[in-house]
């Protein structure tokens, strides 16, 4: 017999005797059970390197039950990124030297980011360079303060007032502000000016000083003039989204707002004191943020004014100026205290303050429209530029680290509650003044809630009950 024959002959009896010790493989092999077999599939991408230089890919499996110690993992990592996020805190970027005299306002170029333009008391109008910190040109707009200034995006103009009572439209196409040497335009008004917005979309401009006035470019009277009884206006925003609405702070302690398409004012709330600025949401059409006297800001749904969204405290002086981000999450704030702060638009506290020991009393701020920076124009004639995250890299960051940072700003938000980690992400190290200031407020906050529980408590008819968010709101007309 030949020796395959043999090996064959050996093999089948081989199986048939397998067969008949197992019936569940005999039945697998005539096709009689429904067994459902499980096969291993392995991707080469989940185990092999893109590169050499890179790291080797491991398995690992997700099991809640065979990780038990992830919680605690976790936590220390929150910790850890929570403390490094303190340690790289270094906001401060550089300054723009140049003016000599305080700075009063500025504005941001809708087109260029690079482009910043700054006002003084002395009238000097300064375009700056803000990626080489240089000054571009110099002109003299006006004389006396520069109040305020406004782009139009439709014909890529500069609009600016000053106490000289001239309304002056510059050109901003060139980008080394050779046609910034003369005025385009020139309007002269019957009173001071101290405040102007441009419309989003129509040649239209609103002024505030002794009144509300609407202005055409083509013409050099104003087409439609607001009153309701206040002697000046401080500041004046068109709304973006429903842009037909005007904001104005009135020196009454009033919030107006105005209708372009009605011939009288709107609606007018009295508060307890002076409101220096004013800033539309540019996300949500109705929402608008107010900076005080009384050391507070107040956010508003124009829809109702009988009291506030939210009141925003922290400052221990009067708040000069105030300016959204382009994402309508946050603003930023300037006050005479000496100091910066970057609040969250639904929050009451501010999640960071800037300040340096040579930086006076702030009187405009700014937030860039790539919403990585802060401007800040103080007393003593600087600019100086913050960036809007402290703890953020403003180089090339790679995918990889990208992906960590994410996880770590989850792992924060995750554990922000236990105590550890909420002290060490809220700690701030300010200025003396402003620690003292604080805590003497913190007081006489403290003793004005016992004292108004006192006097409910043993008053026979107590007077009904006011939120704190009513409390500063005197009055409001229609």
């Amino acid at each position: 017999m030949d020796k395959d024959m043999l090996k064959k002959q050996i093999e089948n009896m081989k199986f048939q005797a397998t067969m008949e010790r197992w019936p569940l493989s005999k039945s697998i092999a005539s096709g009689e059970s429904k067994l459902k077999v499980k096969v291993l599939v392995r991707n080469p991408d989940d185990y092999l390197r893109e590169t050499k230089k890179d790291i080797h890919k491991l398995p690992r499996n997700y099991d809640p039950a065979l990780h038990p110690l992830e919680a605690p993992r976790e936590y220390t990592r929150a910790l850890n990124a929570v403390k490094l996020e303190r340690v790289f805190a270094l906001p401060f970027i550089g300054s723009l030297d140049g003016h000599r005299d305080g700075l009063t306002c500025l504005g941001k170029h809708p087109d260029h980011l690079s482009r910043l333009y700054s006002g003084a008391c002395d009238g000097e109008l300064k375009l700056w360079d803000v990626t080489k910190r240089r000054i571009v040109h110099t002109v003299q707009a006006h004389d006396g303060f520069v109040r305020a200034m406004a782009f139009s995006q439709e014909t890529a103009c500069l609009y600016t007032v000053g106490d000289d009572k001239l309304i002056k439209q510059w050109k901003t196409e060139e980008a080394d502000g050779s046609d910034l040497k003369a005025p385009v335009n020139t309007v002269l008004t019957s009173g001071m000016l101290t405040g102007i917005s441009h419309h989003r979309s129509k040649p239209v401009m609103a002024t505030c000083g002794e009144a509300c006035n609407l202005w055409e470019h083509s013409r050099a009277q104003p087409i439609k003039t607001f009153q309701w009884g206040v002697d000046s206006l401080q500041s004046i925003k068109f709304n973006q989204i429903e842009d037909n609405i005007v904001a104005a702070c009135g020196s009454d302690r009033s919030i107006i707002l105005y209708d372009m398409r009605e011939s009288v004012p709107v609606r007018k709330v009295v508060l307890r004191m002076r409101s220096n600025a004013l800033c539309w949401n540019p996300m949500e059409a109705f929402i608008f943020t107010v900076a005080n006297e009384d050391y507070n800001l107040y956010t508003f749904d124009m829809r109702n004014l009988s009291h506030a969204i939210n009141v925003h405290q922290d400052h221990v002086s009067a708040v000069i100026d105030v300016d959204y981000s382009p994402t309508g999450k946050e603003f930023v704030t300037a006050s005479y205290d000496k100091t910066i702060r970057l609040y969250n638009s639904r929050q009451a506290h501010s999640r960071d303050i800037y300040h340096t020991k040579r930086m006076q009393r702030l009187t405009c701020a700014a937030w860039s429209l790539d919403d990585r920076f802060v401007y800040s124009g103080s007393d003593e004639m600087n600019i100086r530029i913050w960036k809007a995250r402290a703890a953020e890299k403003l180089g090339v960051v790679k995918p990889r680290e990208k992906s960590a940072l994410r996880v770590n700003a989850k792992l924060v938000e995750k554990f922000a509650h236990h105590p550890a980690i909420k002290r060490i992400q809220r700690h701030r190290h300010v200025p003396q003044h402003v620690y003292n200031s604080r805590n003497e407020l913190r007081s006489g906050r403290i003793a004005a809630r016992r004292k108004d529980f006192n006097v409910r408590t043993h008053t026979k008819r107590p007077q009904p009950l006011v939120p704190e968010k009513s409390k500063f709101i005197v009055s409001e007309q229609q």
